[in-house]
This record gives structure tokens, C-alpha cells and sequence, in this order.
């Protein structure tokens, strides 16, 4: 899927003054349905991964989605996204820094960079509680299938190749509840500089209940829209994370 813009595991940091505070996880999920007249299948996974000392946060994560009905391959979607987060001026703002690579059958995405800077400031910055508003400017190179011009010899896709800034605005928060139920979510878009009508949109929600101190049960949304290959995928998943 297309990247859906930073990460922001060094809000906490500074509980953790002189230490490293590293984190890791990953979860999976997947159905199959098997019918006399259908037959398909999607898997869903992600990593990540994070070490966090004073005011200063690194983060990595992926996440790879393939499936296939009838046949027909309909989801090949894999992301990977390097960031970090550095707290220095204001108590409550950090600025950030991204770098990440997709690729993604289900939005007609060969292969899709970004990179940026910018600012982020956190609204509400509780143990139990956060809300967060970022915004950048990331320069993305593409290579598209060119839908526009369909597939006029031996159906190969005509490639867009492009260059492009955008303006990366986003806003995320986090909630718990009673140390069992968490709530996600990263409500993203990302405008070209050059025209308003070429954006990308991403939005993700999710939640999960703990059964134990390492294992929870899960529930997870995302929404999909890239304009500039009309293309845009839904996905809602339920399954398992293990956490350490």
C-alpha cells in the first residue's frame, strides 16, 4: 500500500533519559474461502521495529498484502518505511524525517520513493492517550502503469514515470483502555504541490484486546486512493499480534 506517512514511537522517550528502549512486533493475518464457485485467498503481514533513547527515535516497519480469487492475482502490496523523530526545541514537537519504498498491484504501483522532512506536535501527550499532527514536504519519484493509455500492444501496461513534491499532512492517535483495549489510527494525505487533484489518501484505524501480557486479538481498517492511477483498495483484517 502507499506509505502512509511517519511513525512516532519516541513520544515517550523522555521516561527513558540514558537508556535504549527498543521495541518489536508482528503480526499476521489471513482468510480463505472455498466455494464450488469461488475460490480466493489474502494473507496480511507487518513488522516493526523501533529504539528509542532520549529525544531521539528510530523506527522501521513492513507490511506485505497478497491475494488472488479466482485465480487472478489481486493483491501483491508491499511497503517498507524508514524513519526517525527527533524532540529537541519544544517540549512538545519534534521534527522527522522519512524515507520509504512501495510497490503495489492494487493501486497499478511499480515501484513508488518518498522522502521528506518536516514538523510534528503532539496535542495530547498522555501515558493512555495521544494525538498527534504532523505536516512535510516529501519529494516521491514514481513508476506507474500508465491506465490513461491502457494496453495497446500484447497487454503490456504502459509505464508513467514521474517526479513529484508533495505536501504530507497527517494526524494520528492512540488510546488505551483499563490496560486492555488499544485503539490506532493514521488519517494521511498527501497533495502534489503542483495540482490539488493529485493526492494520495490513506486510512487506517485499528484495535485490539489483550488476552495476555504478549498476545492480543485484533481488528484492523485501511482505505486506499492513489488519483493519479485512478486505483483505490479496502482492507479489513482480524487476527492475532504477539508483542515483546
Amino acid at each position: 500500500m502507499v506509505a502512509a506517512g511517519q511513525t512516532d514511537a519516541g513520544k515517550d522517550s523522555a521516561h527513558y533519559a540514558g537508556t535504549i528502549r527498543y521495541h518489536y512486533s508482528y503480526s499476521g493475518t489471513g482468510n480463505i474461502n472455498n466455494t464450488n464457485t469461488v475460490h480466493s485467498y489474502l494473507l496480511s503481514n507487518a513488522v516493526s521495529f523501533s529504539a528509542v533513547k532520549k529525544r531521539d527515535a528510530l523506527n522501521f516497519s513492513s507490511s506485505w498484502v497478497y491475494g488472488s480469487q479466482q485465480g487472478n492475482l489481486t493483491n501483491n502490496d508491499f511497503t517498507s518505511t524508514a524513519d526517525f523523530n527527533w524532540y529537541k526545541t519544544l517540549r512538545h514537537g519534534y521534527y522527522w524525517g522519512l524515507l520509504t519504498y512501495n510497490t503495489s498491484l492494487s493501486l497499478k504501483v511499480n515501484n513508488l520513493v518518498q522522502g521528506g522532512l518536516g514538523f510534528g506536535y503532539n496535542l495530547i501527550d498522555k501515558k493512555h492517550a495521544a494525538l498527534i499532527v504532523s505536516d512535510g514536504i516529501l519529494y516521491e519519484k514514481g513508476d506507474l502503469q500508465d491506465i490513461l493509455y491502457g494496453t495497446p500492444q500484447g497487454n503490456v501496461p504502459q509505464r508513467d514515470r514521474y517526479q513529484v513534491f508533495r505536501n504530507s499532512f497527517r494526524i494520528k492517535y492512540h488510546f488505551v483502555i483499563h490496560d486492555r483495549i488499544t485503539l490506532d489510527g493514521i488519517e494521511m494525505i498527501q497533495h502534489s504541490l503542483a495540482t490539488i487533484h493529485n493526492y494520495i489518501l490513506n486510512l487506517s484505524a485499528s484495535g485490539s484486546v489483550k488476552l495476555s501480557k504478549w498476545l492480543s486479538v485484533t481488528t484492523a481498517f485501511s482505505f486506499n486512493k492513489f488519483t493519479r492511477t485512478r486505483s483505490e483498495n479496502t482492507l479489513l483484517t482480524f487476527g492475532i499480534t504477539i508483542t515483546r
